[in-house]
């Protein structure tokens, strides 16, 4: 790993980079302003989910909980329906759990530092110092794997993820903490991408050992499944299946019940998609199906009309297949 810049190159390396975010940053609702409240929503959002997908749900989780004491006051149920579609729903409980203790413990005043804001459940290292160097100027670095790819191509391999925490560090503009983080994730997002960087483009350019793409490390294989579901109508109604409260994924949340594979006796469903989760693509079937077949399918089975399952906490494939289903 390469030595760190001298001074005058590191004053010069930041004013280039931040020149760079000044002019091409893209814009985001969440840079707005710097109000804490709605970096940490979009901060809690974007872990591990993409920004186009989070845009709508960012507007909408505003639109319903404008302020951390209507989400304070909200029931789970509520938050879990506004999320719905984002998927990892523990970030929706947790950030849910989180508003509570800053709405009534600390009467509705944010943590201002990284360390405080790591005693919330749900924050961790990163999102602790993204929070705290976006919304309040804490000198403090981050470090998301935008940032740690950044920091490979530009000084060699790093050993370990600490290594590049402590690059972060020395790097950081200490002046322009939440500037400099957000233009290190917007240049590895945008420009240093994964496969075919931009190089020419690179505010970095002059400091870049690599320049150019990394070797690609070997990706683990995406696994393939099936999901077939049951589709039962009863004036205007449909019907859904809760998930037991104890599930170790999506626990308490609504879908369509699911039908054995033997049930639909080769008939040709009447909605096909596909979804992925993770690591794993699943060829959905959509079957109707009598609503007298599942007169004793489950316990936590009940019918809703439109305008009910709208309101519910939905797991995201079941919107997914509701909104795409014709009346």
């Amino acid at each position: 790993m390469n030595p760190t810049p001298t001074p005058a190159a590191l004053r010069k390396l930041r004013r280039a980079l931040l020149a760079w975010y000044d002019e091409h940053r893209r814009e985001l609702p969440w840079r707005r302003d710097a109000d804490p409240y709605r970096v940490w929503v979009s901060e809690i959002m974007l872990q591990q989910t993409r920004v186009a997908a989070v845009v709508d749900h960012y507007a909408r989780f505003l639109q319903k909980f404008p302020t951390v004491q209507t989400l304070a006051a909200a029931r789970e149920s509520s938050v879990l329906a506004v999320w719905s579609g984002l998927g990892y729903y523990h970030r929706a409980r947790r950030m849910h759990q989180a508003a509570k203790l800053i709405a009534r413990q600390r009467r509705g005043i944010f943590p201002r530092t990284a360390e405080e804001w790591r005693e919330l459940p749900g924050i961790g290292r990163y999102t602790a110092a993204a929070i705290a160097s976006i919304a309040f100027g804490e000198a403090t670095a981050v470090v998301d794997g935008n940032v740690e790819r950044v920091i490979e191509r530009m000084f060699g391999a790093v050993e370990g993820r600490e290594a590049a925490w402590h690059r972060a560090e020395s790097l950081l503009d200490r002046e322009r903490a939440g500037d400099f983080n957000q233009a290190m994730m917007e240049l590895g997002a945008t420009v240093c991408t994964p496969r075919a960087p931009q190089c020419p483009m690179c505010p970095l350019h002059n400091w870049c050992v690599s320049r150019g793409a990394n070797p690609a490390r070997p990706q683990a294989a995406r696994k393939r499944r099936q999901l077939i579901y049951g589709l039962a109508r009863r004036n205007g109604s449909v019907l859904l299946v809760q998930r037991p409260a104890k599930a170790s994924l999506m626990a308490g949340m609504w879908e369509l019940p699911a039908l054995p594979e033997a049930q639909h006796n080769g008939a040709e469903p009447m909605a096909k998609l596909r979804h992925a989760i993770t690591d794993t693509d699943y060829d959905v079937s959509v079957f109707t199906v009598a609503p007298a077949k599942f007169h004793s399918s489950a316990v936590t089975a009940r019918w809703f009309a439109e305008r009910q399952w709208e309101r519910l906490p939905l797991t995201g494939l079941a919107r997914k297949i509701l909104r795409r289903l014709p009346a």
